[in-house]
């Protein structure tokens, strides 16, 4: 393969994956413990297996998120890349869109930890 980048093939919504994978957790983990601390447990009672199931939301998520920045990092590093990308070609444009992938999974990265860090230190339905 040469080093040239079919651009029809590219798109946008590998960059907005790792933010989409992070809502996605978000919405689970809250709809969770809502869920428990409404129908299951008591006022005060502990989270008990709803922080279980946040914790392996938590895994999936940041799996998922590694994955993709992983793809974004192999995208942004094609075929040797120089910084900065800043030159009008296919390349540099793939290259970009690589570290922004790789950017915001570092970030969401975070916010599900952050996300999970709640779960965990929070151990009561109040």
């Amino acid at each position: 393969m040469a080093n040239r980048i079919a651009e029809q093939n590219e798109s946008l919504w590998r960059l907005t994956a790792a933010p989409l994978v992070w809502a996605a957790h978000l919405l689970l983990s809250y709809c969770t413990a809502a869920i428990w601390c409404a129908k299951v447990a008591a006022r005060g009672e502990s989270l008990g297996m709803a922080r279980l199931a946040i914790g392996g939301y938590s895994a999936v998520a940041l799996a998922a998120i590694l994955v993709i920045g992983w793809r974004g990092y192999k995208r942004h590093t094609f075929a040797g890349s120089t910084l900065p990308h800043d030159f009008d070609s296919p390349e540099d444009r793939h290259r970009f869109l690589g570290f922004a992938t790789l950017l915001l999974s570092g970030v969401s990265a975070v916010a599900v930890i952050y996300q999970a860090l709640a779960a965990a230190l929070i151990g009561s339905c109040r």
